[in-house]
């Protein structure tokens, strides 16, 4: 699950909202193109599904009270699952029900939005001015490896299925009267500047998403495939590094997938200091990563190569000492 938050896909985000509300209706502008008028996809909120362009950009662009010209107005969210999480719904919901999933994911994942800044009278997405639109397609960018090395061109279609989520969400509360910044990544420890902005917490808002989604639509994930995992092996340390494949290597054994992967979590925010500590501090789960690592591994006997091998009697000789004991 890749959820990422962005100042724009057209790179600004401190003047009107109109040049991003107008690029992300290049599918709809690509329908009518090709001369299709129907099938047109609008905008959606926790309210409704059929909000146009026109009022979404009128409400962001006035929701901007006592911002100054060079402050955010608003930011773009972007929901996308991997390959194997469109698979999981397609199988489930077919091409339809997962566009109407997704839409549904999205509200959800904008709840988490609002209860990560922490701050009074901010709960759920109801507390916030944003809108949505469900994409079908991705293309290649200029930044992609596959077009760096030419076997792709830039605004190449990608194969497969692609269905994402687009999310713009206005830097000012639905009340016009709360700034919420997720760029203020303080964490907290900023007190004064939380009190104004409210903290924000990346990494966790994207874990939130992936755990959302396993339990909404039941899907297991490996491992492999999780937030924590891909930041641990990229830019984690050498004991983390460690700690992760140990938990893979458990994994393969038979511990239990949704333990390991809270684990692993635990690994990446560098909870655990040794992996003595990582087993001593998971409780009960401890005993049992304990018990799997005490575990005797059976190794096939080898020949002493210092012992004299054994010669082979002779099939002759064998045959013989049969006939004469019959």
């Amino acid at each position: 699950m890749f959820i990422n938050i962005t100042t724009s896909e057209t790179g600004d985000n401190k003047g009107s909202s109109g040049a991003l509300v107008n690029y992300l209706e290049k599918e709809n502008q690509m329908q009518i193109e090709k001369g299709k008028g129907l099938g047109q996809e609008n905008w959606f909120d926790g309210t409704g599904n059929e909000i146009r362009r026109q009022e979404v950009r009128m409400k962001i662009d006035g929701n901007i009270a006592k911002l100054g010209r060079s402050d955010s107005k608003f930011f773009l969210i972007n929901i996308s699952p991997s390959q194997k999480e469109v698979a999981h719904l397609y199988e489930m919901y077919g091409k339809e029900g997962t566009k109407e999933k997704l839409k549904e994911f999205a509200i959800k994942v904008m709840d988490e939005y609002a209860k990560n800044f922490k701050r009074p009278g901010i709960n759920s997405h109801k507390d916030l001015l944003w809108y949505g639109k469900h994409e079908n397609f991705r293309y290649y960018k200029h930044i992609n490896k596959e077009v760096k090395d030419g076997t792709r061109k830039t605004g190449e279609r990608k194969d497969g299925r692609q269905d994402h989520i687009q999310i713009i969400v206005s830097r000012k509360d639905v009340t016009n009267r709360i700034k919420l910044s997720p760029q203020n990544t303080s964490k907290g420890k900023n007190k004064e500047h939380s009190a104004k902005l409210g903290e924000f917490n990346r990494t966790a808002f994207k874990q939130s998403g992936e755990k959302l989604f396993d339990a909404l639509f039941d899907f297991n994930r490996g491992l492999k495939d999780t937030l924590a995992y891909a930041n641990t092996m990229q830019n984690g340390t050498v004991i983390q590094k460690k700690q992760m494949n140990l938990l893979q290597n458990i994994l393969n054994q038979k511990a239990d997938q949704t333990i390991i992967n809270d684990l692993a979590k635990s690994v990446a925010e560098v909870v655990f200091e040794s992996v003595g500590e990582m087993i001593g501090t998971a409780g009960k789960l401890g005993t049992d990563l304990l018990n799997i690592l005490m575990e005797p591994v059976y190794v096939a006997p080898q020949a002493d190569p210092m012992e004299p091998k054994k010669r082979k009697k002779k099939k002759k000789n064998i045959e013989q000492s049969r006939g004469l004991s019959l």
